[in-house]
């Protein structure tokens, strides 16, 4: 009988033990399977950020390449009139002088989220390798693109130097374009000057003409690049996106 008692014993030791391995196994399981659902949030979270992000993006980039093309192509006219035996208008030099220097380009992507990940190890909450691999180069490309805008204002500069001197007026295109007596409350100036002159410069088309090739690589090697990766990311994110 004893020893009856003891297997039974041992028996209910060993179920109350593989009771008790079971329960932790559950409660490891469903801890696990909680912590993986607040993993796939948080990420879905992330994605649902990164997507409004570089759509934004996507916008401001469409509508800077817009803005370096007008004034490549304003800077195109201009040099046509070197060459041209007569003389252009001077109030249409003026205004092609106003739409291809008037505006700075720089692109100024929508990127706090994406910085946010990347400075607090966040990216790992990502699951799609690729994804996290164009993300994690996204810097690098914007190093390159800034060099890029930092070169192309540095002949923006140059053709502008001309107007810093006695040579040619900016207020001459300022009246022309409606600044002086609109933005500025100003009368236009009796002492008129001309700037046809500046197309004689021979300075003046060597600048002009390093501008226009600079900003028509700026949209073909280097924005345009960008708008298919910004695109290539968005196609990312939005795959991984659970609606």
């Amino acid at each position: 009988m004893s020893g009856s008692r003891l297997g039974k014993y041992l028996l209910y030791a060993v179920g109350e033990v593989l009771l008790i391995v079971l329960g932790v196994l559950i409660a490891l399981g469903i801890d696990n399977w909680n912590q993986d659902r607040l993993n796939r949030e948080k990420e879905q979270f992330y994605l649902s950020g990164l997507q409004t992000e570089f759509e934004s993006s996507r916008r401001k980039l469409e509508n800077l390449i817009e803005v370096n093309r007008s004034n490549f192509e304003g800077a195109k006219i201009i040099a046509g009139f070197i060459t041209q035996e007569i003389p252009p208008d001077e109030s249409r030099l003026s205004e092609l002088l106003f739409q291809a220097f008037s505006n700075e380009i720089a692109f100024n992507p929508n990127t706090s989220l994406l910085n946010e990940l990347i400075n607090s190890g966040g990216l790992k909450e990502i699951s799609n390798a690729e994804l996290r691999k164009h993300l994690t180069a996204w810097d690098a490309f914007m190093q390159t693109i800034q060099r890029q805008e930092s070169a192309l204002s540095d002949q923006r500069e140059r053709v502008l130097e001309i107007f810093q001197s006695d040579a040619a007026s900016i207020r001459t295109i300022f009246d022309d374009v409606g600044i002086t007596s609109g933005e500025m409350g100003l009368a236009k100036s009796p002492d008129h000057m001309s700037n046809l002159k500046i197309l004689k410069s021979r300075a003046f088309e060597n600048n002009l003409l390093l501008f226009i090739t600079t900003g028509m690589t700026t949209e073909t090697v280097h924005y345009q690049p960008l708008l298919a990766e910004i695109d290539l990311i968005l196609g990312l994110v939005r795959k991984e996106i659970k609606e």
